[in-house]
Protein backbone atom coordinates (compact mmCIF):
# COMPACT_ATOMS: atom_id res chain seq x y z
CA UNK A 1 0.00 0.00 0.00
CA UNK A 2 1.65 3.08 -1.21
CA UNK A 3 0.42 6.46 1.54
CA UNK A 4 1.02 9.97 0.56
CA UNK A 5 1.21 11.78 3.67
CA UNK A 6 1.23 15.73 3.18
CA UNK A 7 2.19 17.74 5.74
CA UNK A 8 4.03 21.12 6.30
CA UNK A 9 5.22 19.33 9.41
CA UNK A 10 8.19 16.86 9.00
CA UNK A 11 7.58 15.90 12.52
CA UNK A 12 3.91 15.58 11.93
CA UNK A 13 5.02 13.78 8.73
CA UNK A 14 7.23 11.36 10.53
CA UNK A 15 4.38 10.71 13.70
CA UNK A 16 2.30 9.35 10.60
CA UNK A 17 4.52 7.12 9.56
CA UNK A 18 5.12 5.49 12.86
CA UNK A 19 1.91 4.79 13.40
CA UNK A 20 1.18 3.02 9.82
CA UNK A 21 4.41 1.09 10.11
CA UNK A 22 2.85 -0.03 13.14
CA UNK A 23 -0.15 -1.70 11.26
CA UNK A 24 2.31 -3.23 8.71
CA UNK A 25 2.02 -0.18 6.03
CA UNK A 26 6.17 1.16 4.69
CA UNK A 27 5.61 2.01 1.61
CA UNK A 28 5.22 6.50 1.91
CA UNK A 29 5.55 9.65 -0.24
CA UNK A 30 6.26 12.60 1.19
CA UNK A 31 5.21 16.24 0.65
CA UNK A 32 4.97 19.55 2.55
CA UNK A 33 2.29 21.48 0.78
CA UNK A 34 -0.46 20.57 -1.57
CA UNK A 35 1.56 21.94 -4.47
CA UNK A 36 4.08 19.13 -4.21
CA UNK A 37 1.83 16.62 -3.69
CA UNK A 38 -0.10 17.00 -6.59
CA UNK A 39 3.41 16.70 -8.35
CA UNK A 40 4.30 13.40 -6.49
CA UNK A 41 1.22 11.98 -7.53
CA UNK A 42 2.08 11.94 -11.07
CA UNK A 43 5.95 11.38 -10.47
CA UNK A 44 4.41 8.28 -8.99
CA UNK A 45 2.21 7.21 -11.90
CA UNK A 46 -1.09 7.88 -10.30
CA UNK A 47 -0.95 4.75 -7.99
CA UNK A 48 -1.34 6.17 -4.47
CA UNK A 49 -3.18 3.41 -2.52
CA UNK A 50 -4.38 6.32 0.13
CA UNK A 51 -3.75 10.02 0.91
CA UNK A 52 -3.38 11.51 4.02
CA UNK A 53 -3.36 15.55 4.02
CA UNK A 54 -3.30 18.22 6.43
CA UNK A 55 -5.53 21.23 6.12
CA UNK A 56 -3.49 24.18 6.86
CA UNK A 57 -0.58 24.27 4.58
CA UNK A 58 1.40 26.81 2.40
CA UNK A 59 1.43 27.62 -0.85
CA UNK A 60 -1.73 24.85 -1.69
CA UNK A 61 -3.99 24.33 0.93
CA UNK A 62 -5.31 21.13 2.00
CA UNK A 63 -8.67 21.88 0.50
CA UNK A 64 -7.65 23.23 -2.81
CA UNK A 65 -5.28 20.12 -3.09
CA UNK A 66 -8.35 17.78 -2.48
CA UNK A 67 -10.72 19.56 -4.82
CA UNK A 68 -7.69 19.08 -8.01
CA UNK A 69 -7.81 15.57 -6.56
CA UNK A 70 -11.55 15.47 -7.05
CA UNK A 71 -11.64 17.16 -10.64
CA UNK A 72 -8.56 15.28 -11.90
CA UNK A 73 -10.50 11.86 -13.63
CA UNK A 74 -7.25 9.92 -12.65
CA UNK A 75 -6.96 11.28 -9.02
CA UNK A 76 -10.89 11.26 -8.38
CA UNK A 77 -11.36 8.30 -6.56
CA UNK A 78 -8.25 7.64 -4.81
CA UNK A 79 -9.08 7.74 -1.07
CA UNK A 80 -8.57 11.25 1.04
CA UNK A 81 -8.50 11.23 5.01
CA UNK A 82 -7.82 15.02 6.27
CA UNK A 83 -5.61 15.86 9.33
CA UNK A 84 -7.11 19.33 11.16
CA UNK A 85 -7.02 20.66 14.49
CA UNK A 86 -9.83 20.74 16.95
CA UNK A 87 -10.84 24.15 16.70
CA UNK A 88 -11.16 24.27 12.88
CA UNK A 89 -14.59 22.82 12.48
CA UNK A 90 -15.65 25.22 9.55
CA UNK A 91 -13.07 23.83 7.51
CA UNK A 92 -13.74 20.06 8.30
CA UNK A 93 -17.20 20.45 6.80
CA UNK A 94 -15.52 22.04 3.19
CA UNK A 95 -13.36 19.24 3.27
CA UNK A 96 -16.06 16.65 3.77
CA UNK A 97 -18.50 19.00 1.04
CA UNK A 98 -15.17 18.86 -1.12
CA UNK A 99 -14.67 14.89 -1.30
CA UNK A 100 -12.87 13.96 1.81
CA UNK A 101 -13.14 9.88 3.03
CA UNK A 102 -12.85 11.21 6.38
CA UNK A 103 -10.54 13.42 8.76
CA UNK A 104 -8.64 12.84 11.58
CA UNK A 105 -7.73 16.00 14.34
CA UNK A 106 -4.33 16.82 15.51
CA UNK A 107 -2.28 15.89 17.50
CA UNK A 108 -2.69 12.88 16.02
CA UNK A 109 -4.14 9.97 18.21
CA UNK A 110 -2.54 6.75 17.14
CA UNK A 111 -5.43 4.66 17.46
CA UNK A 112 -7.62 7.45 15.70
CA UNK A 113 -5.23 7.30 12.57
CA UNK A 114 -5.24 3.34 12.58
CA UNK A 115 -9.05 2.95 13.16
CA UNK A 116 -9.77 5.67 10.21
CA UNK A 117 -7.11 4.36 7.85
CA UNK A 118 -9.07 0.43 8.41
CA UNK A 119 -11.66 1.93 7.87
CA UNK A 120 -11.05 3.57 4.34
CA UNK A 121 -9.44 0.06 3.15
CA UNK A 122 -12.08 -1.75 4.02
CA UNK A 123 -14.62 0.44 1.98
CA UNK A 124 -12.08 0.53 -1.21
CA UNK A 125 -10.68 -2.66 -1.36
CA UNK A 126 -12.37 -4.74 1.42
CA UNK A 127 -9.04 -5.56 3.07
CA UNK A 128 -8.38 -4.76 6.50
CA UNK A 129 -4.90 -3.96 8.13
CA UNK A 130 -3.19 -4.48 11.32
Amino acid sequence: MKVLLTDDSPTMRKIQKQVLAKIGISDFIEAGDGTEALKKIIEHNFEIDLIICDINMPIMSGIETLRRIRNNPKTAKMPVIMCTSVTENDLIKQAISAGANGYIIKPVIPEALIKKVNEIIKKNQGNKIG
